[in-house]
């Protein structure tokens, strides 16, 4: 039985503010984020094999510079993570009333292996290997 709510498009997407709603939005721009580097890599691929063209060299130069990797690497991290809160919110709706601390517990996981990413990514950029 679904909830019979009359709710128009524009009311629906309106921010409302909360970690229920950011985490939605980040859900969302994380996933377009990883469909749009497959996508480039996948263009990438096919102008380096079949075209030759300088295409190629112009997306490689897109999604190899430092600021696409870290966002990559972001959409990611993130997006897996707050899958597997998703997950187990669902298996278990008795969890449901801690959804708060599944949020916090989320991005008390994601600070540091983020963070960890971002130090070993500038290092290396300059060049302290």
């Amino acid at each position: 039985m679904a909830l019979d709510r009359k709710v128009g498009l524009i009311d629906g997407l309106r921010y409302r503010g909360g970690g229920p709603m950011l985490a939605w939005i980040l859900h969302r721009i994380s996933g377009l984020g990883m469909i749009l580097f497959v996508s480039l890599h996948a263009v990438a691929g096919y102008f380096t094999q079949q075209a030759g063209s300088d295409w190629a060299i112009n997306i490689n130069i897109i999604y190899q510079s430092l600021w696409f990797q870290l966002f990559i690497y972001f959409a990611v991290i993130y997006h897996a993570l707050n899958g597997i809160r998703i997950i187990v919110l669902d298996l278990w709706p008795k969890m449901l009333e801690y959804q708060r601390e599944a949020t916090w517990l989320q991005w008390l996981i994601f600070i540091p292996m983020y963070g960890m990413t971002i130090f070993i990514m500038i290092s290396r950029a300059f060049g302290a290997e």
